[in-house]
This record gives C-alpha cells, structure tokens and sequence, in this order.
C-alpha cells in the first residue's frame, strides 16, 4: 500500500519555463520581447502555477466560457467548458494540483499487490450536495457507469482493460484488470474518476448533467442554476470537507461568449472579472490594460492539425507529411498566438512529460525540428498523385487561432497543389467534432488542442491506440500498438516515458496529427480579483475556490 505521492514542483514548470525562455529568444519581427511572452522581463517572472493569493473573501465573480457546455455530465466532460465549470463542482479519487502534482482526492491512498489489482481507500465523512454521505456503493457506480455502452461515456476507451470494479469494505473498492494498465490508475485524477450520489444517478436518469437534471457531487461548489443560452451560476459548498479550499467567493457565475473579441470587451469593461485562454487576438490589448492583467501558466497542451479522415487526400502520407512541410509555423505562432509560442517537434507538448522532466530535453532534442520547404512539399504531393485534390478543413468562430491556422492551411495548400476548402461550423457543432463521430463526416482536418489530463505523457499517446475514443480518424499502426501495450504495463516512470519517446517518434514518424505549436496556458484576471490557478490544471483543480479580493 502507498500514499499517492507529491511530484516534484519543478515537473510543473520546468518546461513551461523553457518554453518562454526559447519564446523570448525566438520572439517574431513586430512583436516587441514583452508582447512575445516576456511582459516582465524574464521567462522565469512568466509561467507560475498560482497567482498571487487572494487577500479576502468576495460575493460573487463572473467568468467567462467560449461556449456552453453541452452537458455536465462527468462521462461527457471532454473539453474545456464542461471541465471548467465542473472542476468546482465535482471530484475525483484523485486531485492534479495547480503545479501538476497528483494528490489524494475522494481516495486517501491506494494498494497496487499485484499488475491486476487496484485498492482504493476512500476518504470518511465527504458529503454529496444534498447531505449525503459518500460511500463505496457510489463509487462503484460512478466508475461502472463510465464502462456502460449505454452512457456513452467519452472516457470508456479508459477502462477497456478493467475486468470488474466491486466494492471491497464500506470504504474501500477494489479494480480487477484484464491486463496491466497503469495509466487507468493516473487517469482517476481526471474525468474517469469522478465520483457522483449513486442514489442520485438513479433519480436523474437520462436527465442527468443537463439543465433540467442537474449533478449532485462533492465539491467545492454546487449548481445553483442553468440558465440555458445565458450563464451557469454555482453557489458554495457550506459542508465542504477540505478546509484549505474553502470558497473564497459565495458564487461563480460563468457567462457563455463565443466571439473571441466580445469576451476581451467584457474583460476590459469590467463586466467580466475574468477567464482561461485568452485570445490571441487581443492579447496585446490586454496586457497593455489597467484593468486587468494576462498570466501565463504550465501547460500539457500543443496545438496540433488533427486528420480526421484516413479514406481520402490525407489518408497518402505523403500528403501528411508535404502539409506538414508547407506550413510556416513561425508566421502562424505570431497571428494564432501572438508570438507566444514555438514550433512543436511532436503533437504531445513538452509540457506533458512530468513524469519524466529529467529526459524531456533528450527526447525532444532527438526529434527531428519541423522544416519550411515548400518546393520540397509540392514534390511529395506530386509523388503521391494527390495534385488537385481536395481537402476539407472545419474553421469555426469559436476562437481566433481556429481561423488563422485555417488560413494559413489553405495557402499552403494552394502553394504545393492541394485544394482546402474551408468549412465554417458554429461553436457548438465545432466542440461536438471531438465527441461524435456522425460530425466528423466530410471533414478531414481540424485544429486541436490536444492535452494531458495528468503529467503523464502516455495519455496523449493512448489517443492513437486502435480504438480508442480520441482515435478519431481510426488510424492503427500494431507496432504502436504493442510498444503501447508495453508501456501501460510498466510501473516505473522513467521505463514508461522511454516507451512513450518510443511511441512519440512513431507517431512523428506517421503524422496521425500534424504538430504545429506549443504556448503557455493563460488566464485574464480583473483587477478586483486574485488567487486562480494559471496553468491547465484548471480543467480538474477547484480554481474558483482560490479566487478572492485582490485588495
């Protein structure tokens, strides 16, 4: 039996650190070293995990989504404006900290005596929102509800090697597997291990997580109401059972505002107090405020050009890598992320490897760098017998990135001999590309976002095993397969992360997803507010329990 252990606090940062180092050193013509990454003058000022701590406690705040969420069902939540509002709402056995640590959650500790058992503890005296005590009988049924074709859970792919989950003593349940899978264990502390009232599942029914159902979880805060089109609003948890994350605020109203420029507004007029992932668009203005202030966090997330569509132009992989060749990425990383970021050598960022921070330089510098050779591309595409033929790629208003790497898709396109059409869809129908595969028909390419839910690299990678749920244009390599296989199977860290640079330089190597750019994680704050996380832990980390006066 083991304490879940603290990974170190520089796992976090250490490569959000490099990041902005190499950003400043790499910052584009027209784009002034503050306004390329370094506002204070040095990368290390740049990427913190916190933000200062609130001074006192507040009514109420209100935050800005770039969309709705489509449900709050914790089998859903696939994105970042269901996580976002969830986060406060419900938890995990686990917790992944501020600086990317995992930490007991609703579990206290766990027992691994053999490769195909999983013990877990389960912490006395937590309540559901409705006064009810958390018992083993719930978190068997939020953890087999996930494994139910019925539910449809975006997370199932994450137990297809669990045999049985069974409750072992009023406060203990016990995973059998079919196989090793170390990496279900890590991803506990994320969606998968979100635990819910079984008694409350049950009244909800098909209703659960939506407007009219609602949740019924442990956190921080409770639902107070969904105001459908308008705004999501939370109350505080007065029984929440950690005290060091009592709410500093008695309420969080989260406002839903897809025009990237319209949520700047609101941040700059004060109507908004503040919000993750701030336009790109906007990012000089806003730095440039009184009103307010950008901060830059860790981040496990790359931008990344996912292929959809495996039967069609994308499916040559000449095609893949010609497009990948084509692409100026400096020109992009300057209009899709003001020059905050660089050139990714791989679709899992740097930032993802917190497992291993010690080999992440090694492995990254034993990629090949990404190259701008356009008469080199149109070649390939020639080769591949692919000269005129079309692709499609979905844009959306969603977020100013999403239309300047679009542009920048169809011009290198044009220039090598492909044509790109884009294909405007709403916000909405753009978020649902990543959960239903009926949405991605006649679309081959999208921009993604793709991260980590916890510090280990191999959950990116687990999205391009066959079948997987975030496998989304059905590649299979079996040699990916097996070296995976493997790598879920070892316990130790350093031997898991060699497997994954094993599995990352295939995947390189293939271009399943082509690699655009890596940036840091941000977040706007008003000028009235303090204390939010910065980074992407903000997806599973009750960040809204930490905002407060900043005076």
């Amino acid at each position: 039996m083991r304490l879940l252990p603290h990974r170190s606090r520089s796992t976090a940062l250490l490569a959000a650190g490099a990041l902005l180092v190499a950003i400043s050193a790499t910052a584009c013509s027209g784009a002034s070293a503050k306004h390329a990454g370094n506002p204070t003058g040095t990368a290390g000022d740049q990427v913190a995990a916190l933000t200062p701590a609130a001074k006192g406690a507040i009514p109420l705040f209100t935050w800005s989504l770039y969309a709705e969420p489509q449900s709050l069902d914790y089998a859903l939540a696939y994105d970042y404006p269901p996580n976002t509002v969830l986060a406060n709402v419900c938890e995990q056995l686990f917790r992944v900290t501020p600086d990317l640590k995992i930490e007991p959650g609703l579990a206290v500790k766990s027992a691994n005596p053999d490769p195909l058992t999983w013990v877990y503890t389960l912490r006395e005296g937590v309540k559901f929102h409705d006064g009810a005590t958390m018992t083993a009988d719930d978190v068997v049924a939020s953890l087999t509800r996930q494994m139910d074709p019925a539910t449809g859970s975006s997370w199932a792919s994450a137990f297809k090697n669990v045999a049985s989950v069974a409750k072992s003593g009023p406060l203990e349940v016990t995973i059998k597997l079919s196989k090793p899978d170390v990496l279900l264990d890590e991803l506990l502390a994320a969606s998968p291990g979100t635990i819910e009232s079984a008694a409350y599942l049950a009244k909800a029914g098909k209703d659960y997580g939506s407007p009219k159902g609602g949740v019924d979880c442990t956190g921080p805060y409770a639902i107070d109401n969904w105001a459908q089109g308008e705004s999501i609003t939370l109350k505080k948890n007065p029984a929440y059972w950690d005290a060091s994350l009592t709410p500093k605020s008695d309420s969080v109203k989260f406002v839903f505002i897809a025009d990237a420029a319209a949520r700047a507004n609101g941040w700059l007029s004060g109507a908004v107090d503040g919000g993750y992932m701030v336009p790109s668009s906007s990012l000089v203005q806003l730095q440039g405020s009184s009103r307010g202030k950008v901060w830059f966090g860790p981040n496990t997330a790359a931008a990344d050009l996912a292929v959809l569509n495996l039967q069609g132009t994308m499916g040559d992989l000449k095609v893949r890598q010609a497009l990948s060749m084509a692409l100026d990425r400096d020109g992009i990383i300057k209009s899709a992320a003001g020059g905050v970021g660089i050139p990714a050598k791989a679709p899992a960022a740097q930032g993802a490897w917190a497992i291993a921070p010690e080999r992440t330089a090694g492995y990254y510098a034993a990629l090949p760098a990404p190259v701008h050779d356009v008469d080199g591309a149109r070649k390939l595409v020639q080769e591949a017998g692919a000269s005129g033929r079309k692709v499609v790629m979905a844009t959306s208003s969603l977020a100013p990135e999403i239309s300047v790497v679009g542009n920048a898709v169809q011009a290198a396109g044009r220039q090598i001999g492909l044509d790109v059409e884009l294909r405007p869809v709403s916000p909405d129908a753009y978020s649902a590309l990543f959960t239903d595969p009926a949405a991605r028909a006649g679309i081959d390419l999208v921009v993604t976002n793709g991260y980590d839910n916890t510090p280990d690299p191999l959950e990116f990678y687990q999205s391009l095993h066959t079948g997987d749920f975030g496998n989304y244009a059905n590649w299979s390599d079996p040699g990916f397969d097996a070296l995976y296989d493997q790598a879920v199977a070892a316990t130790d860290p350093a031997a898991r992360a060699d497997l994954t640079a094993e599995l990352q330089r295939i995947a390189v190597r293939e271009l399943p997803s082509i690699p655009l750019y890596e940036a840091p994680f941000s977040v706007f704050l008003g000028s009235r507010i303090t204390g939010a996380p910065a980074g992407i832990a903000q997806l599973y980390y009750p960040w809204a329990a930490t905002i407060g006066s900043a005076h």
